[in-house]
């Protein structure tokens, strides 16, 4: 499938809707075959059931399997399509094995390992979810050493680059802001640098990848630690520094190189979820001193002075308007 996306929007297969009887050819030949240039071979005495989701953006896509018992194949026929794409295959839940080179690979929950898609490969799985994440082979090429020796290394889950790239991936998937072409060129190459420095980068192309992917995807990660516990009283700097292995000062720059501060990020989304219980009949009977706290805001006016600058309308008239539409 080409990696000719433009919002990174999920493509969802099933064969839930598929009649029973047709779920197996439906599954291989349409699924596997023709769309992601696969030979599947499912490997349960019951109804089929899979699941699949595609994202793309140009040079780099995404997909995920949730499957029964299957082995699935790249066989030397398929390579005609002249495909030289590398594959950070990644077990989400359960395990596979995973074979190249004359190499093989057991992966757990949370593992990953390198594939060529240049070269016949092999999945085997019993009932399972994973992931696996594609690129172009000459971008990470310009980085990384060695591509071939990393095929069928394994990479375990406490691999910290590892955890930062598919923690950005799960950023873009919802809904990192990446509509512009200038900003899909970005993430893009920001998933080549946290890949080259997983497969081992040169010295030049560490540094890289540590100035661009890396940075990029630790901003990612502190954003969505912020949006998940606004609200919380462990948004602190130093509290936020301690889960993810960085100090107050680092996570400043981080906000510094994006053209922002760690404060102003943090207000926005106080503010964005007060807004949002605001408008929710289920905190109808909230009152506005009870949302604000929620929110994060321990000083109700200055909740209310912070609001109005940001919205032209103090909390009680937004709920009103709300209220109204």
């Amino acid at each position: 499938m080409p990696s000719d996306g433009l919002d990174f929007a999920p493509h969802r297969f099933s064969t839930t809707a598929v009649p029973e009887r047709r779920r197996v050819p439906y599954w291989r030949e349409v699924f596997g075959r023709k769309l992601v240039r696969l030979d599947i071979e499912p490997r349960s005495s019951d109804s089929l059931e899979a699941e699949a989701e595609i994202r793309s953006l140009p040079g780099f896509r995404s997909t995920s399997f949730v499957s029964a018992a299957a082995h699935l194949e790249r066989p030397t026929h398929m390579l005609a399509d002249g495909d030289d794409a590398l594959v950070l295959l990644i077990s989400r839940r359960g395990t596979l094995t995973a074979s190249q080179r004359g190499r093989r690979v057991l992966l757990r929950s949370g593992d990953a390992t390198l594939l060529l898609h240049a070269e016949p490969s092999a999945v085997t799985h019993a009932q399972i979810r994973f992931q696996g994440l594609i690129v172009p082979r000459a971008p990470v090429a310009m980085l990384a050493t060695n591509i071939e020796d990393a095929a069928m290394r394994p990479v375990p889950h406490t691999n910290e680059t590892l955890r930062l790239l598919t923690a950005y991936v799960k950023a873009i998937s919802g809904g990192l802001a990446i509509g512009q072409p200038d900003l899909r060129h970005l993430v893009t190459t920001h998933v080549h640098d946290l890949l080259a420095k997983i497969i081992g980068a040169t010295r030049d192309g560490a540094a890289l990848a540590e100035e661009r992917g890396v940075a990029a995807a630790r901003l990612a990660a502190i954003k969505a630690d912020i949006i998940e516990h606004i609200g919380h009283g462990d948004l602190t700097l130093l509290a936020l520094g301690a889960r993810h292995g960085l100090t107050p000062r680092s996570i400043q720059r981080l906000f510094e190189r994006d053209g922002s501060t760690f404060s102003a990020f943090k207000l926005e989304q106080q503010l964005a979820s007060a807004r949002r219980m605001l408008a929710d009949r289920r905190y109808a009977t909230w009152t506005i001193a009870a949302i604000a706290m929620a929110a994060g805001f321990g000083d109700l006016s200055y909740f209310h002075r912070v609001f109005r600058r940001r919205f032209g309308a103090t909390p009680s008239d937004a709920r009103a308007e709300f209220g109204r539409t």
